[in-house]
């Protein structure tokens, strides 16, 4: 019988890790009833993606086990198949919790997973090695015992220990078109294998195709932002058929160029900086892990210094969103005439509400999703390491609103300040003569005018970033 060709004892002698897994048959027999959802005795791609998207897995994980397991070639999996695909991966898992078990006492520890990650290049600090072991520890003990382990990973296609390490270390990065504050962390192997361009570039394919699906509802906030006293009768409909009769359909779209084209320079400066501030902070610990405080603090400062040196594009985007039809010919043309008209001064103005917004964004988006994504893990932890898509989706979406209605008064002084040349009749303020006059004119309102446009493009945004962001990971070798 296939079935009985390999078990875990047959595979290590020691009595107090190998588990006589007699009753493998029927649990292959009830998985694979689980998956059959049409009950034609076949397993086909679709009902597998299903199942994985059920358990918080990536889907795409369900071409990889056909592939490996679809011994005819039909695109179909029977009992037979699926049952020998399950003893090869089982084998396959052993072997990876025999070498993270250390000490060889069939459990694996807080501190064996520590090691784990170290040895890869990886460093974790307890507290997260300790969130990893609860997502998989079904029995309260602390530690991860093989049939734990193998109930955890089944389904999974990992076939190193490596694969798993990175499965536990990234999370999902989305860009909304705000400031990504904290950046991901890498191995020294990742940045020697290219691994980290690859993520960044995926990164700012889905940013740019994200940003360009919902440049409408940008320039309409950036409108009502500027325009906030005379467009007090403009709601969202009536605001964005003004714009198309004013300067026709792609008027909708005006600023997305610019806005588009500073993701990469952003993105890159970021992430360097991040690396050089976060050596700083390290300091002696040498393999030491960020706490989130720290992290905080460095994507703060790394978020600080790519808006200093890229700045001057933010001031055009704002003047080039509001323009009228026909006022500039280009980029190039905006970026001279402000400068003959206005000096090197204007490609700064509104700096200091940008830097100190990212403050308290950073720091409630980053509060925010830690703790929704932390409880989730401890309430739900059975089935998956990975929160799921789903659940990271969400909360990135309520955490991104939280720190957005935080920063939103500054970052509506911020674009009036970028805009004052281009409005006639206002005076020109400062951020507090700005703060002062909104509340004069438009009371505490004036603060969150434009914002209804900004809360909605967050959900189409933080989902066409995500399945951008997965299809180019697949085409540049990212996914794992």
């Amino acid at each position: 019988n296939l079935i009985r060709r390999w078990t875990p004892a047959t595979v290590c002698s020691d009595d107090t890790v190998a588990i006589a897994d007699t009753d493998h048959e029927l649990r292959y027999a009830e998985l694979f009833r689980q998956l059959d959802l049409n009950k034609d005795g076949k397993v086909d791609i679709s009902e597998l993606r299903t199942a994985l998207a059920a358990r918080g897995l990536h889907q795409g994980g369900a071409e990889e086990i056909v592939l490996e397991s679809d011994i005819n070639q039909d695109g179909l999996l029977d009992f037979q198949e699926f049952s020998q695909y399950l003893q090869a991966h089982e084998k396959r898992l052993w072997f990876m919790f025999h070498s993270v078990d250390r000490n060889k006492d069939g459990r694996i520890d807080v501190g064996e997973i520590q090691h784990l990650f170290h040895k890869l290049g990886v460093a974790v600090t307890l507290e997260q090695a300790s969130r990893i072991l609860k997502s998989m520890d079904r029995d309260g003990t602390m530690t991860i015992s093989w049939t734990e382990w193998r109930d955890h990973f089944l389904l999974n296609t990992f076939r190193n220990m490596e694969e798993i390490v990175l499965y536990w270390k990234h999370s999902h990065m989305f860009d909304i078109g705000e400031h990504l504050t904290v950046p991901d962390e890498f191995s020294e192997q990742e940045r020697r294998s290219g691994l980290v361009w690859r993520q960044l570039v995926a990164g700012a394919v889905a940013g740019a195709v994200s940003r360009t699906g919902t440049a409408p509802l940008d320039r309409l906030k950036v409108f009502l932002q500027v325009h906030g006293s005379t467009a007090r009768g403009i709601n969202l409909w009536s605001g964005l058929r003004g714009m198309v009769r004013e300067g026709g359909l792609t008027s909708l779209w005006r600023g997305n160029g610019i806005n588009v084209l500073k993701i990469a320079p952003e993105s890159a400066i970021k992430f360097m900086a991040y690396e050089q501030i976060k050596w700083l902070i390290r300091g002696s610990r040498e393999g030491g892990s960020l706490r989130v405080q720290e992290r905080f603090i460095a994507g703060s400062l790394a978020g600080a210094t790519a808006q200093t040196i890229i700045y001057p594009m933010e001031v055009l985007k704002t003047r080039l969103t509001l323009r009228k039809t026909g006022q500039y010919s280009g980029m190039a043309d905006c970026a001279k005439q402000i400068l003959k008209t206005e000096g090197v001064r204007a490609f700064y103005r509104g700096y200091l509400p940008n830097t100190l917004g990212i403050i308290p964004y950073a720091g409630i988006d980053l509060a925010v999703y830690e703790t929704l994504k932390n409880a989730w893990l401890q309430t739900y932890c059975v089935d998956s390491a990975d929160p799921g898509v789903l659940v990271l989706l969400g909360c990135g979406t309520v955490s991104s609103t939280c720190g957005q209605l935080a920063s939103y008064p500054l970052a509506l002084i911020r674009t009036r300040m970028q805009a004052q040349a281009t409005t006639e009749g206002k005076p020109k303020l400062s951020m507090m003569g700005q703060f002062k006059y909104i509340i004069s004119q438009e009371g505490l309102p004036g603060l969150y005018r434009g914002i209804t446009p900004n809360f909605l493009k967050v959900i189409p945004a933080v989902s066409i970033s995500y399945v951008v962001y997965e299809h180019m990971k697949k085409i540049l070798g990212v996914g794992y």
